[in-house]
């Protein structure tokens, strides 16, 4: 029987109905009129602040909690400079992001726009994906004091800034995939898909996919480049231990991920495509980067602890965007904060490439004359990636963010730097921003609090960075 609006209220941050808990989903599909669209309809697309419009009469007594929705920052502030909102309900950052797919996935979509804003809202989700944060994946990560590496950039007059790593390398699986692994894997549970498939270049993304579906009981299906599983081979293995099946497609990230898309396309309706990348068609990016805020809100939370403000400058090193939006969302509203993404030089889609569509998404991407795509490459395996985030590229666009490249040698003597000064060993793709720090730190006032995304620890990378020291000696 469909429930009555007028008995449905919000009472201590949730729904009752006749004094009686009821969920959001409930109430959603037992009312037409609280609906932010018709559910058989899929022509329309959701809007976050719509459902907020829809709930707050229905609910009676206040309204809908939004505030842990950061989304609804860029749906209703603009950048310095901008005459629009740069979010829209359609995924569009200005001119970037998007759903650029089949019809048939539209409708796919569509629900999964609808569930993951169900789920934002649903304070009884909140509460459990906080718990897994908490106990399951390790978090808060801290917040270190580099201090030997501090002082390895102090001037002659002994002045410099101050160096922090955000320490994203020790929680559960070495990185910070698992933030958003896990929760979308609670998402896919929830909404009754019981197999997930994924695509992962370095690995952490997969072992991270695993770790989570192995803990809810999930089937998982781990597509990878053969390149990258030749290359990543100790992560193959932990995704095999953990229940997983790794699936080899012939090429690199880029072709693992079109070929991951392509099995869930074929099995809509019993699979979930779990992404760890900030690309794809709308909601995907968003998602992503919701899961991974985590990383910017600890930091202004560890920052305001330490030193009573909020950092100077954000460094994080650039794939397709995932880290770098985790530690940057959070501060896109302080514009007193730099905000400085690094990419591989051969990898470089911000710096180098063009705007152009790719896996379902309008971003800048390396590509050739005619459109096609140029193949990336970067010692550190997880920034070869031909995209980038449409959040990033709208970033770039507006200049609130400032993109950089470095060198696999480069990357290569801050990996050894962060070694032995500070007996830390970073994965090759965080490498790409410590190693920046050379670049930097000269240019900065004596006390600028830079905070550095130590996105993974480097385990995974050792013989690599053994094999490649060899070849530079024999050079």
């Amino acid at each position: 029987m469909a429930s009555n609006p007028s008995n449905v209220f919000l009472q201590g941050g949730k729904f009752t109905e006749f004094g009686k808990p009821i969920t959001l989903r409930k109430l959603f599909f037992s009312n037409p009129s609280v609906l932010p669209y018709n559910y058989r309809n899929f022509g329309a697309h959701i809007s976050c602040s719509a459902i907020v419009e829809k709930l707050s009469p229905a609910a009676g007594q206040g309204e809908l909690d939004s505030k842990s929705l950061t989304t609804r920052y860029l749906m209703t502030q603009k950048l310095p400079g901008q005459t629009e909102k740069p979010f829209s309900s359609t995924g569009k950052f200005g001119r970037f992001g998007g759903k650029f797919v089949p019809e048939t996935l539209i409708t796919c979509l569509s629900i999964l726009e609808a569930e993951l804003t169900l789920a934002l809202h649903d304070t009884d989700f909140q509460e459990e994906l906080a718990t897994e944060l908490r106990d399951y994946v390790g978090r808060e990560s801290p917040l270190y004091y580099a201090k030997r590496l501090t002082d390895y950039y102090k001037n002659s007059e002994g002045k410099g800034p101050e160096i922090y790593l955000k320490r994203e390398d020790l929680v559960h699986t070495g990185a910070h995939k698992i933030n958003n692994a896990i929760a979308q894997a609670m998402l896919a549970k929830r909404i009754g898909r019981k197999s997930i498939v994924a695509a992962t270049g370095a690995g952490q993304h997969g072992v991270a996919t695993a770790a989570a579906c192995a803990k809810l009981s999930l089937e998982c299906t781990i597509f990878m480049g053969s390149i990258d599983i030749e290359r990543q081979s100790s992560n193959v293995l932990h995704m095999k231990n953990l229940g997983a099946q790794v699936k080899a497609v012939d090429g690199s990230f880029k072709d693992a991920m079109s070929e991951a898309i392509r099995n869930w396309v074929g099995s809509l309706e019993t699979r979930y495509f779990l992404s760890g990348t900030a690309v794809g068609p709308h909601p995907c990016p968003t998602m992503v980067r919701e899961f991974q805020s985590i990383i910017g809100k600890e930091t202004r939370k560890q920052a305001k602890e330490k030193w009573g403000g909020k950092p100077d400058v954000l460094l994080a090193c650039v794939g397709s965007g995932s880290n770098a939006l985790g530690m940057f969302h959070e501060f896109i509203g302080d514009e007193d904060v730099r905000l400085i993404g690094i990419e591989a030089s051969h990898s470089a889609s911000l710096s180098r490439g063009d705007v152009g569509v790719y896996h379902g998404t309008m971003s800048y991407l390396l590509q050739d004359e005619e459109g096609q795509i140029i193949g990336p490459h970067s010692i550190g395996v997880g920034l070869e990636y031909p995209g980038v985030s449409p959040e990033l590229s709208f970033l770039k666009e507006s200049g609130r963010a400032e993109f950089y490249t470095i060198t696999d040698d480069e990357a290569l003597d801050a990996y050894e730097r962060l070694c032995r000064l500070e007996g830390i060993i970073p994965a090759l793709e965080a490498c790409h921003a410590l190693a920046y720090l050379d670049k930097l730190c000269r240019t900065l006032d004596d006390g600028t609090k830079v905070v550095v995304n130590c996105s993974g620890r480097g385990d995974k990378d050792a013989a690599a960075v053994i094999m490649r020291k060899q070849d530079r000696l024999e050079s």
